[in-house]
């Protein structure tokens, strides 16, 4: 029941994000997508997962049991820690950083965790940055990003 309750919250929190990321529009263009497209994307996504939460066959009543609460509390405090630095440290830094707590609680090694976290940073960044366009901040590394 309670994966019906998640997946109903998200297609609520989702439609929320998608009506309010209507109203997203630059002053003037300065990327080919615009600044809707992100949340409109995310918004999708979550909805389709509530969707699937929401009507997936149900599953044995242990399920409380399976899931890893102190990973899962670990992985929400590493976001809200993103979140807070993200403009500070920049996408690849402070996305590196939050992937090696995430990394760690669900059975990663320090050390591939951090691998793990520093190429997706980097990965992610020039994906956004050199195929798609989009103005990430560069934070701290704006000395090797080339400073946005």
């Amino acid at each position: 029941m309670s994966d019906r309750i998640l997946g109903g919250a998200c297609v609520v929190v989702a439609a929320g994000m998608a009506w309010a990321a209507q109203g997203y529009v630059a002053e003037f263009s300065y990327e080919p997508v615009g600044p809707r497209a992100f949340p409109m994307l995310l918004a999708a996504l979550m909805a389709l997962g509530g969707l699937w939460l929401l009507f997936k066959p149900g599953r044995n009543d242990r399920w409380l049991h399976q899931v890893p609460i102190g990973a899962v509390a670990i992985a929400v405090l590493a976001v809200l820690a993103y979140a807070l630095l993200f403009q500070t440290l920049g996408f690849t830094l402070a996305t590196a950083l939050m992937a090696v707590p995430v990394g760690m609680a669900f059975g990663g090694s320090w050390l591939k965790s951090l691998g793990g976290g520093v190429a997706l940073g980097v990965l992610l960044y020039l994906g956004f940055d050199k195929l798609l366009d989009v103005v990430l901040p560069t934070g701290v590394l704006s000395f090797v990003l080339g400073g946005r």
